[in-house]
């Protein structure tokens, strides 16, 4: 978290920092929030004590291109990039809104958190699929599976769509239409790349509290590394884990031996090694390039 002029910290998530203007002028009250995403990073519901340079920029500047990409599927919260030269490439200004609280996922393979469910259930949220599908095998068609935004330091659960209704009401079909619509794009775009879009997710908010469809909006960070999964698509392989552009070198690192580190109690994780900090950028970097075609700006 840095002190910046003109705007007050208001609260710091695993990675981001919120802040809210200290004078409303030019956003109208209470609408305008500074959205700062730090260089930190997070695996197994920690927050760890290394950084990973630059990631703050990369991730924000990916969201910004997805961003530009979707608006013609929905509206999103930004409003400005005009913000404070020491944030300037981390940082926007977006529309306060009532987020709605469910993790908004859609799957078009079978991998991660669904992988435990299908295998003892056959089904992933609810969503029954057919039998025999291995680890990384696509899906006949994309699923929507929401989750439940859990505290901090806890995993997010899945749920239900039945669930999601309960929870956020009329709009729980516009969610789930929204979230497909969006993953198609994106699967499309990122196709183009040579990528595969494996899932994602994202998060929305309302306007304001009239739960109309209408008044949803896309927020928060969009199809980075950190919100979805990305293979290479020219060394898929069905029937075993795909390398993955995101923070798998930390995840690996934390699990084998050499991190001294047992997941399975409370004890804080370990510093990164400086080449897992190096391989990790570097991953965040490759992401970016391919999927935008450009390179991040990192000054």
């Amino acid at each position: 978290m840095v002190d910046i002029e003109g705007w007050a910290h208001a609260y710091s998530g695993k990675v981001r920092d919120l802040y809210v203007p200290q004078s409303a002028a030019g956003f109208g009250s209470g609408e305008a929030m500074l959205v700062v995403a730090s260089d930190r990073i997070s695996a197994f519901d920690h927050v760890l004590p290394t950084d990973i340079p630059d990631k703050g920029k990369i991730l924000t500047q990916l969201s910004l291109w997805w961003y530009g990409k979707l608006e013609g599927v929905v509206p999103n919260h930004l409003l400005s990039l005009d913000v404070p030269e020491e944030v300037r490439g981390r940082a926007m200004i977006v529309r306060k809104l009532e987020m709605v609280p469910v993790e908004c996922v859609a799957r078009g393979y079978l991998a991660g958190s669904g992988l435990e469910e299908y295998w003892s259930k056959g089904s992933v949220c609810g969503v029954a699929l057919p039998p025999s599908l291995r680890e990384g095998d696509k899906l006949p068609h994309a699923i929507y599976t929401p989750a439940a935004k859990a505290p901090a330091g806890q995993h997010d659960q899945n749920i239900s769509f039945a669930e999601t209704r309960n929870r956020v009401g009329v709009i729980a079909t516009e969610l789930r239409n929204l979230t497909l619509a969006l993953y198609e794009r994106a699967r499309q775009i990122a196709a183009e790349r040579g990528l595969i879009l494996a899932d994602t997710k994202f998060e929305f908010g309302l306007r304001d509290d009239s739960g109309s469809a209408s008044a949803i909006m896309l927020a928060d960070e969009v199809l980075t590394p950190d919100s979805s999964r990305y293979w290479a698509a020219d060394s898929w392989r069905a029937g075993s884990q795909q390398t993955s552009f995101d923070k798998q070198f930390v995840r690996d690192w934390l699990t084998s031996p050499g991190s001294g580190w047992d997941r399975r109690t409370d004890d804080p994780p370990p510093a990164l090694p400086p080449e897992i900090v190096e391989r990790t950028r570097e991953r965040y970097i490759e992401a970016f390039e391919r999927i935008t075609g450009t390179s991040p700006d990192l000054g």
